[in-house]
């Protein structure tokens, strides 16, 4: 493993397929990167749909993956027997507690496809960005544009005034799962633990 200060990635996205048949291929993808640059997948323990496409890619490619995951959402989003084969496994009592450990897990985040709880998740830590709390990089992964309504909202509240550190808040937009990884460590490597930049769909 490298000397770069990421080494472990968490990775937001749904607990279901979508309709796109691209969005499960990227998190294999995405999870398949992972392992082969030796980086650990944190993620949200979730064994079905984009998560466990992330988290198959990871193993399947030698990588280290740590699920964690709230107590109410195991026998949902998971099965006991692929929860097994995790790495590492932390249960947690609520939302909330499942977040603060994710984000103290990881040198930076990817939010794949989701619903309202991924956008939720992504949203968190763009504004913990904004109020300097960390400089982990952000990085939407723009799967076929899916990404491009938040994009547009972030320029509207900017251009209307509410975004005062658009540099902190702004995350890396990449279309191509396979060039997330190195966006990330270049990310990490030219601008200390990430000034993020706009990376537009490579």
């Amino acid at each position: 493993m490298s000397s770069s200060p990421i080494q472990s990635v968490c990775v937001y996205c749904g607990s279901s397929p979508g309709n796109d048949p691209a969005y499960l291929e990227a998190g294999k993808t995405l999870g398949r990167s992972l392992g082969e640059a030796g980086l650990r997948l944190v993620y949200g323990g979730g064994t079905k749909g984009i998560m466990g496409a992330v988290a198959q890619g990871t193993m399947e490619a030698g990588g280290k993956v740590t699920g964690i995951i709230p107590r109410f959402l195991m026998n949902k989003e998971a099965t006991e027997k692929a929860l097994g084969q995790l790495d590492e496994l932390v249960v947690t009592e609520d939302m909330h507690e499942r977040k603060h450990r994710m984000f103290e897990e990881s040198d930076a985040f990817v939010t794949l496809p989701g619903g309202i709880g991924t956008l939720e998740e992504v949203i968190e830590i763009m504004t913990w960005a904004q109020l300097g709390q960390h400089t982990k990089p952000i990085v939407l992964a723009n799967i076929n544009g899916f990404w491009d309504p938040l994009s547009t909202l972030l320029d509207h509240m900017r251009d209307a005034g509410f975004i005062h550190t658009a540099h902190r808040v702004r995350p890396l937009i990449i279309g191509a799962p396979d060039a997330i990884v190195p966006a990330i460590l270049a990310a990490a490597g030219e601008h200390g633990e990430g000034d993020a930049r706009v990376i537009e769909r490579l």
